[in-house]
């Protein structure tokens, strides 16, 4: 059996995206083949929020878990001076200041030096390939950083390696600000892929982006999907019946509409004073923008409850429960919440396809350009293809499709959906194509 080393930062206990792929490998890799070790943080998620990134181990100690699935890795983190500030809630100018330098220093010099807080990942899997020989490097981003160490020990133990890039990386252009990363990052870029045996990816899109910089090297795409050994539990589960409950799950980006969103909620309450509607907001990072928003439109105060990061297990459970899942159009990006969506055969309602006021705010904030030939809207070609939901197409429809959703409800207690073909897009399909790759190296 081929042995594996996969460099992961994200990773449970912490809950994030990024952690769900790696997670997904290291708990399935043994039973297709391919023996998983995982070097990665020692993650302490006391907050439930942002401030469980920047918080210390409990440990300074290096743990080592040996299971049936592999083994794990555990490197301790140490909090920057930049992080013990934002724990200690300073906030003052000279605090500020010894922020941002703390952040430049670790962010730019761990690329010219052993420093920064992913460097003890790279020392971890070292010390392992000193005494124990694997077959294949594997390291998702971001970070980015990942890449570069995966590429040193590459060399060093003369062990082929494979990027896995969750988003591209130096043509990301929310990544490109300040002279640095504008200018520097492409180069390192290249400088570290050019040893790199393949490239792995979620999207054809993403993969052009990519190809756009890293020239001459094979790709596979990998896309997201949904952890079927989770959903199995779920899938049954009877929609809430008291409120008509609309349910998202993930970061709100800048580019999507969600006041807009509001906004058409509030009106329609408004208008519509005998009904409730109830929208329940899980794990996002813009919440005081969203208690702007109650505060402006005092009818939403009883309709919105936000909810902390919770592992994703729990997550779908609480998602099970609603009657409509919301997706924010991400264009020419399919994201990851969207699988989940599908695997739980809850109506998805996607704003918007083509609104006014979305189109002004994806074209001030969104990050990428169209390529040629790929399409713009593949979160509502997924949607269409699997019958999942509605492409609610600007502020009047969202009207519309409210009014209908409410008269359902009203009428039969529940949201009638019927996905086809949901199963084809399990991370089972996708990490199995994924190991046939690695095992061909």
């Amino acid at each position: 059996m081929k042995k594996v080393l996969i460099l992961a930062y994200d990773f449970p206990p912490y809950v994030s995206v990024g952690g769900l792929r790696p997670s997904y490998w290291y708990e399935n890799f043994k039973k297709m083949g391919l023996f998983p070790i995982v070097v990665t943080r020692n993650w302490n998620p006391i907050h439930g929020n942002t401030l469980d990134y920047i918080q210390p181990s409990k440990t300074k100690e290096v743990e080592v878990e040996e299971t049936e699935k592999g083994i794990l890795i555990k490197t301790s983190y140490k909090a920057t001076l930049s992080n013990r500030l934002t724990l200690k809630s300073k906030n003052d100018p000279l605090s500020n200041l010894l922020k941002k330098i703390s952040t430049g220093w670790n962010e730019i010099g761990q690329w010219f030096l052993p420093i920064g807080t992913k460097y003890e990942l790279f020392k971890a899997a070292e010390n392992f390939l000193k005494d124990n020989r694997v077959d294949i490097i594997i390291t998702t981003g971001e970070p980015f950083i990942l890449f570069k160490y995966a590429s040193q020990l590459s060399r060093k133990f003369n062990i082929p390696w494979v990027a896995d890039y969750r988003d591209p990386w130096s043509q990301n252009t929310s990544r490109r600000k300040g002279l640095f990363f504008r200018y520097f990052t492409p180069i390192l870029e290249k400088k570290y892929l050019k040893n790199v045996s393949f490239i792995s990816t979620v999207s054809e899109f993403f993969s052009f982006k990519i190809k756009e910089l890293v020239k001459n090297k094979p790709f596979v795409i990998i896309p997201n999907g949904y952890d079927e050994n989770i959903f199995t539990s779920y899938t049954k589960t009877i929609q809430n019946n008291d409120t008509l409950t609309i349910s998202l799950a993930g970061i709100i980006y800048e580019y999507h509409p969600y006041k807009l969103f509001l906004n058409v909620i509030s009106d329609y309450l408004e208008i519509n004073s005998n009904r409730k509607v109830r929208i329940h907001f899980y794990g996002i990072s813009n919440k005081k923008e969203i208690y702007s928003i109650i505060e402006q439109r005092g009818n939403l105060k009883d309709s919105i409850k936000i909810f902390p990061k919770i592992p994703n297990n729990q997550l779908v459970q609480e998602l099970s429960k609603s009657n409509i899942l919301l997706l924010f159009n991400d264009y020419s990006i399919m994201g990851t919440k969207i699988y989940d969506y599908l695997a739980l055969n809850r109506k998805i309602i996607l704003c918007f396809e083509n609104d006014e006021e979305a189109n002004l705010l994806k074209k001030r904030c969104f990050n990428y350009k169209p390529i040629k030939g790929l399409s713009e809207s593949l979160q509502a070609d997924l949607i269409r293809k699997t019958n999942s939901g509605i492409i609610v197409k600007d502020r009047e429809h969202l009207h519309k499709v409210l009014d209908d959703l409410c008269h359902e409800f009203e009428e039969k207690g529940y949201i009638e959906n019927h996905t086809v073909g949901a199963e084809m897009y399990s991370r089972k399909v996708q990490t199995e194509k994924l190991v046939r790759k690695l095992k061909s190296i």
